[in-house]
């Protein structure tokens, strides 16, 4: 192992992990948003979308995502649609991402007791309200568990973003290595860096989830 090596690198990489954090936060971000909105509509029923929100969770739960990322920034501009390849990199997290945040939202929200909604609309509440205010807090807690997971899957999953030449630290490593052989130091530092992305994500989850648990919810 020589470390003057990856004293030389370490700017490299910290430059490749600011790439990985952006694209991968706003894709996760993305992801939320419309894991939750697909969740609210499948519960509900709504016609029409119902339907469609379920196509689109299954057509990208069973592909990968580097079929979905080549997809966006190679077949799209075939028809006209170009997206720079950031773009490409959290649109297709936030897609892929999406299906499987939708599952945990929707489980969270089928935990709670009709009797909840019921009481409220007594109350003169109406649906919005209900879901702001009574169904989705509870919901979130149900669900920060398999929230956190899917959230370092995601950001676990920026390591094939070199598939659309984003210099993400997945492609910084093999660009190294290609061109110097050092491996080993190359690999090291690529380890470090994506435990400094994932370890605190890994922290948070189980100290949030401790505490809605302690404060009565989620249990």
């Amino acid at each position: 192992m020589d470390w003057n090596v990856i004293t030389e690198y370490l700017p490299l990489y910290w430059k490749a992990m600011l790439l990985t954090l952006r694209i991968g936060w706003i894709g996760v971000a993305l992801a939320v948003l419309i894991g939750l909105m697909t969740a609210v509509i499948i519960h509900f029923r709504v016609p029409v979308l119902r339907v469609v929100f379920k196509i689109y969770i299954e057509i990208f739960r069973n592909t990968p995502l580097l079929i979905q990322l080549s997809f966006l920034y190679f077949a799209l501009p075939k028809i006209g649609i170009k997206i720079s390849a950031e773009v490409c990199g959290w649109l297709g997290l936030g897609l892929l991402g999406g299906s499987y945040m939708s599952e945990a939202f929707r489980s969270g929200i089928e935990v709670i007791d009709s009797v909840q909604r019921e009481s409220a609309l007594s109350l003169g509440m109406t649906n919005f309200q209900v879901m702001i205010h009574i169904i989705l807090p509870q919901a979130f807690s149900y669900s920060i568990p398999a929230v956190v997971a899917n959230i370092i899957f995601l950001l676990k999953e920026t390591s094939v973003f070199s598939a659309v030449s984003l210099i993400d630290l997945m492609f910084r490593a093999k660009d190294l290595i290609g061109l110097y052989y050092n491996t080993a130091e190359c690999l090291t530092l690529l380890v470090v860096f994506y435990l400094i992305i994932l370890l605190p994500v890994s922290i948070l989850g189980t100290v949030l989830e401790r505490r809605l648990r302690y404060a009565s919810f989620g249990t």
